[in-house]
């Protein structure tokens, strides 16, 4: 990971659109202050698309995109997209509609098996937003011991569904898509970008495990601080990070990418 102020200026000219986390990367501890606010819109101002790519639900996809300065946003771990369709939006999924109720079915089967095994576990208080995966709290409102999140994640995979971890939940879905597979789907399919051109063009900002893939697919990526706590679970950590943690160290990644631009 190299210090964000030493980002070339062409790597920034070159983009095209920011992908961006929302906890601990916009939010900082679950808040969205004044400062990472405004840089979302000096990010529009300057012209680029963005799009939040996140593990939070869908529900909260849809208020988000309809009412941040964004061209829509990624959710459940790239399962469910959220599109801007004039004031309005759509919502996007992975295959055909009995495909997503046979996989939300299996879900709920899985939610049943923890339940009985770790009945001392507890759902995240987002999970009645979600559609296609289901989180179960390990650090926001409840702490988790982590021999217990191991034992979770390891009913998760016997039950046949991949796991992944943000800084506040551990994730179980039955769908395809990574955050990386899902926001390249995005842009394809609301940009007409392949995804060669999409990896190149586009750049993401991460703080935790469940940016992984993003960090290893995308060509410029960037970190806020707080990502150093996660650097021994990425295989490919963030390219650029920056000096300052959560909401503070995205104003000033967008700060570096604006001010390249002119």
């Amino acid at each position: 990971m190299r210090a964000l102020s030493m980002l070339p200026p062409e790597d920034a000219r070159g983009l095209v659109g920011l992908l961006f986390d929302l906890d601990d990367t916009v939010l900082s501890h679950g808040v969205l202050t004044r400062e990472a606010y405004d840089a979302i819109w000096s990010l529009h101002d300057a012209g680029l698309r963005l799009v939040a790519v996140t593990g939070r639900p869908s529900g909260w996809g849809e208020v988000i995109a309809r009412q941040w300065p964004i061209d829509g946003a990624v959710t459940e771990n790239g399962a469910v997209h959220i599109v801007r369709e004039g004031k309005g939006v759509a919502l996007q999924f992975d295959g055909e509609a009995n495909e997503v109720a046979e996989r939300r079915a299996r879900l709920d089967r899985l939610v049943e098996t923890v339940a009985k095994a770790m009945p001392q576990v507890k759902l995240a208080d987002d999970v009645h937003a979600r559609r296609s995966d289901v989180a179960w709290d390990i650090g926001e409102r409840e702490r988790l011991e982590p021999s217990a999140v191991e034992e979770l994640a390891a009913l998760v995979v016997a039950g046949g569904a991949r796991t992944t971890r943000s800084s506040v939940h551990l994730h179980a879905t039955f769908e395809r898509d990574d955050k990386a597979s899902g926001a390249i789907r995005f842009v394809r399919n609301r940009f007409g970008d392949d995804a060669g051109a999409a990896l190149h063009r586009w750049a993401f900002v991460g703080d935790s495990g469940n940016d992984a893939a993003c960090f290893a697919a995308f060509r410029t990526t960037f970190g806020v601080e707080n990502v150093r706590a996660y650097a021994r679970v990425l295989s490919v950590p963030p390219r650029w990070i920056a000096p300052s943690k959560r909401g503070a160290g995205f104003a000033e990644i967008a700060k570096a990418i604006v001010s390249s631009r002119w």
